[in-house]
């Protein structure tokens, strides 16, 4: 069974609802078991910044799919939700990034795991590291290294709800 992490991000519409729709979605997917949903985290944008606020959380899950399969899951999520890819970076309905796909290294044309840019990301660390604070990989290390030179609040990062059920 292989352990991944996701980090969920919204900032369209009804936003805490977009969140609990894309899991509600990846629960219904075969083979995909939602085990750990982190809180929920209201973070400034990154990027473009003119555009609202959004809503982040971090997922684990047990799967027995690839990595790649996984990207087809999370992108066939956010189609369902409606998500539109205008801006880089730009506002969005739904985003589904595989932050970390057991503790593999992956380099595919369409797929980097570890995320890329997700050690230099409190909005995804912090929900991250909740979840997954008492697992010891190299990979969650570097995590924990990252976040402890961040300052979290010029980070723009505010625990909004506390974590949604797996149920």
């Amino acid at each position: 069974m292989n352990r991944v992490y996701l980090s969920l991000g919204t900032n369209i519409g009804e936003r805490e609802q977009n969140l609990q729709l894309a899991v509600q979605l990846l629960k219904d997917k075969p083979n995909v078991n939602v085990k750990t949903i982190s809180s929920i985290y209201e973070t400034a944008p990154v990027g473009y910044v003119d555009q609202p606020a959004f809503l982040n959380i971090a997922l684990g899950i047990e799967t027995s799919h690839s990595a790649a399969d996984m990207l087809e899951i999370c992108q066939s999520v956010e189609n369902e939700l409606g998500r539109v890819r205008e801006i880089r970076w730009g506002p969005r309905i739904i985003d589904l990034d595989i932050l970390l796909y057991n503790n593999d290294n992956i380099e595919t044309e369409n797929l980097i795991v570890p995320h890329p840019r997700m050690f230099e990301r409190a909005f995804v660390l912090v929900p991250l590291l909740e979840i997954a604070k008492s697992l010891e990989t190299p990979q969650l290390e570097m995590a924990k290294s990252s976040l402890e030179s961040m300052e979290l609040e010029a980070e723009g990062i505010i625990k909004w709800k506390d974590s949604m059920s797996v149920e």
